[in-house]
């Protein structure tokens, strides 16, 4: 060992100096592509300011929108990638509606495509992107969010009677909805995406791999044994799997003529018909490829919706009329004890509830930033081209307190018919995204977050309990409130519907 040591002793000086020339490179590179846009001037080598994202990434992304407040955008340097926040509407508008080959390629998250497999939507654009879409439509026709509904209000009911017997068994003892919420969802997820192809094995072994995908979305991504992006991973990949034989099961009932329950019937009804009509498969309609379009939904409709609930719980609790108001619009027109769920016209007749369901998602928008990377040099502004490879985050959450009438107060009147600041403000709306990869299952998210305030409020009373700072911003990976939402619930009605899934 000494003699190894004692060989190795003369080269040290030219280890060091390789070193330091490295980390010397390394540095004049950032410089050179922050130019003069607000950012750190000094970064630490390789890892950036990954440390401070990782364990406190609230606070990071707030001073990056303080440092983009001037020239609407702002850069760091993150794991050994140079990154470009945007708080500017315009410019992040000038991003989504630029997913091409030679601009932006949206990741979902800065490491995803490793995360999520080679088949996956997010990558797509172009041609096989429009055909894909068009494939997907399907799923949400009217006919087909009104299935949903059905299944949607039968899980949410569920939930909230064992919630109630939950908080029933702890008197005085808050219980966190951020868990049961999630779970509560991701059954929801389950049952309206594969409904009866997945048995109740394969709900537990599934619940089990998305909370490990989870935890992976939110550690540094080392690919190695034992670290959580690597369990992440192979957590994707079997639920993969399992969605595609949910697929393979789906195209052989909907060829024997069984009648759509689920949205991958719906789906795979029209892929039938295609292929019975030209005798050959549509693009993209392998049961692998489908079961990680699955995946995408899944992915994009989970989290999110979690957050949307506990925000709902929440901002409801500190405003009291709003919470009277609907509770008085709900009881007008649908009932617990009549043991009949809400229709489609009675859904649509909660006008009031739908406002604040969509005011809920302008205020805290769930996914905050929506990830891009540069597949070339673009040019940003007149003045600064963002450089390729760069990883670009347009900030859906910055946007949401632009434009609108008073935009800090949480106002669910803004989306009245009279006022109609959906339509006026537009552009500053993007809590569902905007370009070709605008989110195509909006209507049903808001469905369900329509759904769920007017059950909760209507068969359960809550009581909030605060802390302080209970009502800051958490990100996991979605934004929640700070303590999970912890609430103390009893029941409001006389008795819960006599419902239950066939």
């Amino acid at each position: 060992m000494v003699s190894y040591l004692s060989f190795l002793l003369p080269f040290a000086p030219f280890f060091v100096t390789f070193l330091l020339f490295f980390l010397l490179v390394e540095q004049i590179s950032y410089l050179r592509k922050k130019r003069n846009v607000p950012g750190p001037n000094i970064i630490l080598p390789f890892l950036g300011n990954a440390i401070s994202l990782i364990t406190k990434p609230t606070s990071f992304w707030e001073v990056q929108a303080d440092l983009a407040a001037s020239l609407g955008f702002s850069v760091n340097y993150i794991i050994g990638r140079f990154i470009v926040f945007i708080r500017n509407t315009e410019l992040s508008h000038l991003i989504f509606a630029n997913v091409r080959p030679d601009a932006f390629l949206l990741v979902g998250h800065p490491f995803g495509k490793k995360l999520f497999g080679e088949h996956n939507m997010i990558y797509m654009f172009g041609q096989d992107h429009k055909d894909l879409r068009r494939q997907i439509a399907p799923n949400f026709t009217p006919r087909a969010l009104s299935t949903y509904t059905a299944l949607q209000q039968i899980i949410i009911l569920q939930h909230l009677r064992s919630w109630e017997r939950l908080s029933s068994e702890s008197p005085g003892k808050p219980i966190s909805l951020r868990l049961l919420a999630r779970d509560m969802n991701l059954e929801t997820s389950q049952t309206v995406f594969v409904g009866r192809y997945l048995s109740r094995e394969a709900r537990d072994k599934f619940r089990d791999d998305y909370n490990l995908f989870n935890t992976g979305l939110m550690k540094l991504p080392f690919d190695l044994p034992g670290f959580a992006f690597r369990n992440a991973r192979l957590a994707v990949e079997r639920l993969v799997e399992t969605l595609s034989d949910c697929a393979t099961q789906s195209k052989k009932r909907m060829s024997e003529g069984d009648e759509p329950s689920c949205l991958i019937d719906f789906w795979m009804q029209e892929t039938v018909r295609e292929i019975a009509e030209s005798q050959t498969a549509p693009p993209h309609s392998s049961d692998v490829e489908i079961g990680s379009y699955l995946f995408d939904f899944l992915f994009a409709s989970q989290d999110a919706s979690t957050s949307s609930l506990l925000w709902a719980v929440t901002l409801l609790d500190s405003h009291p009329d709003v919470l009277r108001r609907v509770r008085e619009e709900v009881s007008r027109i649908w009932s617990p004890e009549s043991d009949t769920l809400i229709s489609a016209e009675q859904l649509r007749e909660m006008k009031y509830t739908q406002a604040v369901a969509r005011e809920v998602i302008r205020y805290r928008p769930p996914a905050t930033l929506v990830p891009h990377i540069a597949m070339k040099d673009f040019p940003l502004t007149e003045s600064y081209t963002i450089p390729k490879g760069t990883i670009v985050f347009p900030s859906v959450y910055e946007s949401s307190f632009q434009g609108f009438t008073e935009a800090d107060r949480f106002e669910p009147e803004r989306f009245s018919e009279d006022r109609q600041e959906e339509v006026v403000f537009k552009r500053n709306y993007l809590a569902f995204g905007a370009g070709p990869h605008q989110c195509v299952g909006q209507r049903y998210a808001l469905n369900h977050l329509v759904l769920f305030i007017a059950m909760f409020v209507t068969v359960l009373d809550f009581k909030r309990h605060r802390t302080e700072g209970c009502d800051e911003i958490m990100y996991c990976p979605t934004i929640c409130p700070k303590d999970g939402c912890r609430v103390s619930l009893s029941r409001r009605c006389s008795r819960y519907p006599n419902l239950s899934l066939n």
